[in-house]
């Protein structure tokens, strides 16, 4: 688990990319918050010329024990597996927009209570059929979940040799809020209640189940370590998540953070290397309750506030169009200088 991730921290290039920025034709500050993730992702790539190349989204799918119940999820557990067949069939939301805006997807079988039997196009990387009811013992093994951090760090160092420089990820699992929320109170130390939400859609009484069952859960163990609470409350997708977050970052690609169970992931990541952050621009605020408050936490802001909360890895689909048109700008754009424009 010793991912070696450096800061992007550099003062001179810095310096001479804020130059550069603040020289196009536009009053200096004009392009807002284009202006700032040009900035970062040169400093991630070490260069005031950037390119985004092979833009990368990578679903990982998994199943959870407590859902089983439907005690935390309108919702059955097939619902995963359906959802994965629906990703194949290229009939998903960000089968739409990943077509939509060139974006190359992957869809991975990180663990789902299902025997695709080799279905074509789905990557399979399960380390079980789903993972166990923390109602009753922690969801998985620290074995099993090193081993879904190093899968989906290897997948990651996958799709980096083919030539991509910036990648989202996405995520399917009935009953995932529920861990995120777990996650998403060990790791910002807010009360477990006010880290959940509606999740696929429960209302009134329910979330106050939900509420109830999680508390319980969540009091019932003390894990001692990043990796014993994501073992204790997580699933194999997040897991997955953390792995190719931490690898990303190693690899100094640009990650494009979604909502609330990546981000899950990203709090993990996080607490094992802080500097992760340096890699990733956050794409949305979900409308799941909790995620404000994640990125509160983390002290970042979003490009987009849609409401959304599907998950699949959308919400970086819609936004990466915002992301290309801030290194457009940085390389296109004319100077000052180059138009013949005063700039006084």
């Amino acid at each position: 688990m010793n991912f070696k991730i450096q800061t992007v921290s550099n003062p001179k290039l810095q310096e001479q990319l804020q130059h550069k920025i603040n020289h196009k034709t536009k009053p200096i500050g004009a392009l807002g918050t284009l202006e700032q993730i040009a900035l970062q992702i040169s400093l991630i790539q070490n260069t005031e010329q950037p390119e985004l190349n092979k833009p990368t989204i990578i679903v990982f799918a998994g199943d959870h024990g407590i859902a089983k119940k439907r005690e935390v999820n309108p919702y059955p557990q097939e619902v995963t597996s359906q959802m994965v067949y629906n990703f194949l069939s290229k009939g998903a939301a960000i089968n739409v927009f990943c077509n939509q805006n060139e974006i190359d997807l992957k869809i991975v079988d990180a663990g789902v209570n299902h025997n695709f039997n080799g279905a074509e196009g789905l990557i399979n990387a399960k380390v079980d059929y789903g993972t166990q009811n923390y109602q009753l013992q922690p969801a998985m093994t620290i074995e099993q979940c090193e081993n879904a951090i190093q899968k989906g760090a290897d997948l990651v160092t996958k799709v980096y040799q083919n030539g991509s420089n910036i990648i989202g990820f996405g995520e399917m699992g009935i009953g995932n809020t529920s861990s995120a929320s777990l996650l998403m109170s060990y790791f910002t130390k807010i009360p477990i209640t006010k880290c959940i939400g509606a999740g696929t859609g429960l209302q009134g009484e329910a979330i106050k189940i939900k509420q109830d069952i999680l508390s319980k859960v969540f009091y019932k163990y003390n894990p001692s370590s990043a990796i014993e609470a994501l073992a204790t409350f997580g699933g194999f997708e997040i897991a997955m998540i953390t792995g190719a977050i931490l690898k990303a970052a190693e690899l100094k690609m640009t990650i494009i953070i979604d909502g609330f169970i990546v981000t899950a992931g990203l709090l993990v990541a996080h607490a094992l290397n802080s500097d992760v952050l340096d890699y990733c621009v956050f794409a949305h605020t979900s409308g799941e309750q909790g995620h404000q408050k994640m990125l509160q936490f983390l002290d970042k802001k979003p490009l987009l506030q849609l409401g959304m909360r599907l998950g699949e890895g959308t919400g970086a689909a819609v936004a990466f169009p915002i992301i290309l048109s801030a290194v457009a700008f940085l390389n296109n754009m004319a100077s000052f200088e180059s138009a013949g424009v005063s700039s006084k």
